[in-house]
């Protein structure tokens, strides 16, 4: 039997208050959002390349934003070490060149487990803890905003890989 992705459960969060709760709350969305875009497809579907030019495809961005997650959270704001998430002989663009159907399930569960390891860490600092960027200081809070920019933008190109994939829209 293949994976196909689950959907997930909604995500809401606060619209008025402190920035932190709304910052979190925006993140999370985001995450289940890709998660949404995704619920339904197949391992072959996840791992399918739409566009003949382009490395793309929903897989690709599921991995490339759980090492994302790794990369702000736990390497950069908690100053943890770790081996290359994914085959570094492949170069930069692993996350997206490694995507196999085959590899679909574990892929979703290392997602899964990143955005959790981000959220344990991120709970332990001050939005005004400082994060290494480029040799200079950025604030966790600033860190926030980068990563629901992120999102957003690979959101987009999940809502129109999965478009070509099977015509799903709207999620």
């Amino acid at each position: 039997m293949s994976f196909t992705a689950p959907t997930p459960d909604p995500v809401d969060g606060p619209l008025v208050g402190d920035d932190r709760p709304i910052l979190e709350g925006v993140l999370r969305w985001h995450r289940a959002t890709l998660m949404n875009i995704c619920a339904g497809a197949d391992a072959e579907q996840l791992a399918r390349r739409p566009f003949s030019h382009s490395t793309l495809s929903l897989l690709g961005l599921v991995r490339h934003l759980a090492k994302v997650e790794r990369i702000w959270f736990r390497e950069r704001l908690a100053s943890m070490s770790f081996q290359p998430m994914y085959d570094a002989a492949l170069g930069k663009d692993s996350d997206f060149l490694g995507a196999t159907a085959s590899s679909a399930e574990s892929d979703f569960a290392r997602f899964a487990a990143e955005c959790a390891a981000s959220d344990v860490v991120a709970v332990q600092h001050s939005f005004e803890d400082p994060v290494d960027f480029r040799g200079g200081p950025m604030s966790l809070r600033m860190v926030y905003v980068h990563m629901i920019g992120e999102y957003a933008r690979h959101n987009g190109h999940a809502d129109i890989i999965r478009e070509q994939i099977d015509g799903v829209t709207g999620r």
